[in-house]
């Protein structure tokens, strides 16, 4: 038998009787710490610290009879790397794929300048393939989808308001400092560079030509954006305490 806690929002995927105390459990012949905290419905991507018995130790560590074992959540905001046996550093400059539940909170990323991959076609075996590859954090609402072992870092998306989910994402990764409007394109994720007004004169409305100057183009689908009512309506929106590039 062993006795495993979990703390602060780890407890969202836990049943209501196990939630914020410390619970018995048998372990197997051979279990590791990952196994059981996955069949505790917790995804290893959740957890960023293990303790058993005051210890750090990494997912592989195999159960002892009478262990005590502490779960905690990721540290973003927090450098624990002498601690933690995890992962070999925490994310400073994190990109993203999301599951094909989450396009409004893709277009948000996006807008907030933050490089995202997003498809509606995306198999689960396929994201979870992509983000191993190029190191990107899964975000997803299918806590399952946390569950495959070559996923390193994830985030189940509790909410379902695009807009709530863009804000838990901010504080979830303490990325509000990070925030690049205007810098990266909603439709496709490519990036914006400016452009000359007179290069593109012939594609613009009469008055978008008529009361803007400044102006970015796609450097991948060449799509044309500029600073109107949208930019500052999504910035109200999603949070108008951040400082935002210009």
């Amino acid at each position: 038998m062993v006795t495993i806690r979990f703390y602060e929002e780890l407890n969202d995927f836990l049943e209501e009787d196990k939630r914020k105390v410390n619970n018995t459990v048998k372990s197997a012949p051979g279990q590791t710490v990952k196994d059981l905290i996955e069949s505790e419905n917790v995804p290893h991507t959740e957890v960023d610290l293990i303790l058993v018995n005051s210890n750090s130790v990494d997912f592989s560590y195999q159960l002892k009879d009478g262990d005590r074992i502490s779960v905690y959540p990721v540290f973003e905001s927090l450098d624990i790397t002498n601690a933690t046996k995890l992962r070999p550093l925490p994310l400073r400059n994190p990109i993203f794929i999301l599951d094909v539940n989450l396009g409004k909170l893709a277009r948000y990323l996006r807008i907030g300048g933050f490089d995202t991959l997003y498809s509606n076609s995306y198999e689960d075996k396929e994201i979870a393939e992509i983000s191993a590859r190029e190191n990107r954090i899964v975000l997803t609402r299918d806590r399952d989808l946390l569950k495959r072992s070559i996923i390193q870092r994830g985030h189940w998306i509790r909410s379902q308001n695009a807009v709530l989910q863009y804000q838990a994402v901010l504080e979830r990764f303490d990325l509000k400092d990070s925030v690049s409007i205007y810098s990266r394109c909603p439709v496709c994720n490519g990036e914006l560079q400016n452009v000359n007004k007179e290069v593109i004169l012939d594609r613009l409305l009469r008055k978008t030509a008529m009361y803007y100057d400044d102006f970015k183009i796609c450097s991948n689908c060449g799509k044309i954006y500029w600073k109107g009512n949208h930019y500052y309506n999504f910035i109200r929106m999603t949070d108008p305490d951040i400082q935002y590039s210009k």
